[in-house]
């Protein structure tokens, strides 16, 4: 760079670049050492404090995963050592034709959870919120489900569909209608399952969108408000759109739940009636405990982390625009 000299001579300046260390770190480099020690000791401090929890999560989560992995290619029975048959776990689980049976009532199950059991918590939610007196008193009474053991609830269920003295048939009796099989008819024992399945488990779901309601801004009610917007516009374009986040991820956490049903079809069917309520999680029992194949029975439950994990990367990338604009 040419410059002028006020004698009229001309020199060239240095061009400017990029300074290569700050320049307090120049001024005082003693100050600069012990901050970069610091930093580094301040790392490792919270790493040696993560440790414990890190070898815990890898040892009750991964640990098992791997093991799981493993025993998918072998033949065994958990006492006699295991026999490495490779991929032969994975073809007998493909030609048995329970399995593809098992996969049309898993489905049928989430689509039935997710048109019904879905949006169950989120109107609890929103009615409750609305609800000027005895809201405590609500909210104790639609959390009461999930204190609730769930084998004692399930056998109280059973009653329910008893269909001879089963409170349900009693009650339609009054008005002359009944008694059905519930649980006994291959077209009414899956919804009875989701049923259950929703009393059991919305109550603290409807606690967490209570929880995300108390944070939506009280400025953009009173502006719906002045503009006339009635409660059901404001829900609409207030409420919704502001707990767009959280809906989101409880959809993807109740998509995997209700993929690993197992307790509701376990204790109220038992897969009945004819196969129709057996559920993905109930044939890795029956391969497990009932045939003492627990290499299917891994390789099973391998595959079905192996779509859940696909499943929900798919679903955060699709929804990740969603979640935020």
């Amino acid at each position: 760079m040419i410059t002028a000299h006020p004698s009229g001579d001309t020199t060239t300046a240095p061009s400017p670049t990029k300074d290569p260390e700050p320049r307090q770190a120049r001024r005082h480099p003693r100050r600069a050492r012990r901050t970069r020690r610091a930093r580094r000791g301040s790392g490792l401090a919270s790493l040696l404090f993560l440790l414990p929890l890190l070898v815990m999560f890898g040892y009750f989560a991964w640990w098992p995963i791997g093991q799981s992995v493993i025993l998918s290619t072998q033949e065994t029975n958990l006492v006699s050592d295991p026999e490495w048959v490779g991929l032969e776990n994975f073809r007998y689980l493909f030609n048995d034709p329970l399995l593809w049976a098992t996969l049309r009532n898993t489905a049928w199950f989430v689509v039935l959870a997710m048109l019904f059991g879905f949006p169950v918590p989120i109107l609890l939610a929103l009615l409750v919120s609305e609800l000027r007196r005895f809201g405590g008193v609500f909210r104790v009474l639609i959390y009461l489900p999930v204190v609730v053991p769930p084998v004692v609830a399930l056998m109280l269920w059973r009653w329910f569909y008893d269909p001879d003295f089963g409170l349900f048939n009693q009650v339609l009796g009054y008005v002359g209608l009944g008694p059905y099989p519930w649980l006994q008819s291959t077209a009414t024992a899956m919804p009875s399952l989701v049923l259950a399945a929703t009393w059991a488990h919305a109550g603290s779901t409807t606690l967490i969108y209570l929880a995300a309601l108390s944070s939506v801004p009280a400025d953009l009610y009173e502006a719906a408000e002045l503009d006339g917007a009635s409660i059901w516009r404001r829900i609409w374009h207030v409420t919704l759109p502001q707990m767009r986040g959280v809906i989101l991820i409880m959809l993807l956490l109740q998509i995997i739940g209700t993929f690993q049903i197992f307790t509701e079809p376990f204790i109220l069917t038992d897969g009945g009636p004819e196969d129709s309520t057996v559920t993905i999680l109930l044939l890795i029992y029956r391969y497990a405990f009932l045939n003492g194949d627990y290499g299917t029975a891994a390789a099973l439950s391998v595959l079905l982390a192996l779509v859940l994990s696909v499943l929900s990367a798919v679903y955060l990338r699709v929804t990740r625009k969603w979640s935020t604009s």
